[in-house]
């Protein structure tokens, strides 16, 4: 028997229109899609009666993985794939396995001699990087610095380091209701002279993104409470 392919499933980064980030080929596959992974059945449901899936939504199969999932639990989500099922893995928003638990999924998926097919979507770190300014040629993705304000500092400051020794921008992001602190923080403990680069609500009417050396930056300072947020840092060299 063959094998199903698992589909990695753009989600919206706001309450946009789909027309907005998804292709129309990109709709009409999850739209003949009966299995998904998902973070949260609640918020996947209401993304796909979007979509316009053709099995009614409680008939669909849809399992989880988030943060509380198991690593040994992850095999079993295969399952619909060995039997030749095809399967969407759906994030809470933008790419799925970037920043995003899907990544080990995918990982099994490999192992296994799954097909994986990525559908074009919205990815808010490239989105952030492409209007930052900063070096597309050279650049890392960070994820999450250290809570502890110590060990924040420090890492901020080796990230700075590495920026100017490598010509290399670099992303990374916060739980959103410490972002006023991240701010903070970089603008304290990093050089003047060091683009930052802050790209809020990507995607939504309500974009915001700034991007100057830290010592250009206007004050106050914008409220980024709870506000989904890239930050890019930017020394050169």
């Amino acid at each position: 028997m063959p094998l199903g392919t698992l589909y990695l499933i753009p989600a919206p980064l706001g309450d946009v229109p789909l027309e907005y980030f998804l292709p129309a080929e990109a709709k009409r596959i999850v739209s003949t899609l009966q299995h998904f992974v998902v973070e949260h059945p609640k918020t996947a449901r209401l993304y796909l009666k979007q979509l316009e899936i053709a099995t009614p939504l409680q008939q669909l199969q849809m399992s989880e993985l988030n943060e509380h999932t198991p690593a040994n639990a992850v095999p079993d989500l295969l399952k619909p794939l060995m039997a030749g099922h095809h399967v969407g893995l759906l994030s809470e928003a933008g790419c799925p396995a970037i920043a995003d638990p899907g990544a080990l999924l995918v990982r099994h998926a490999h192992a296994k001699g799954i097909r994986v097919k990525p559908l074009v979507g919205p990815s808010s770190i490239l989105l952030a990087l492409m209007a930052s300014g900063a070096n597309g040629q050279r650049f890392s993705f960070q994820g999450y610095l250290p809570a502890d304000p110590a060990n924040r500092a420090r890492a901020l400051k080796e990230l700075e380091k590495r920026s100017a020794q490598q010509d290399e921008a670099i992303a990374f992001i916060e739980t959103p209701y410490r972002n006023n602190q991240l701010l903070e923080a970089i603008q304290s403990q990093c050089r003047s002279s060091t683009l930052l680069c802050v790209a809020s609500n990507l995607n939504t009417d309500d974009e915001t993104i700034i991007s100057l050396p830290i010592g250009s930056w206007p004050k106050p300072n914008p409220n980024l409470h709870k506000i989904p947020t890239v930050f890019v840092l930017y020394a050169k060299p």
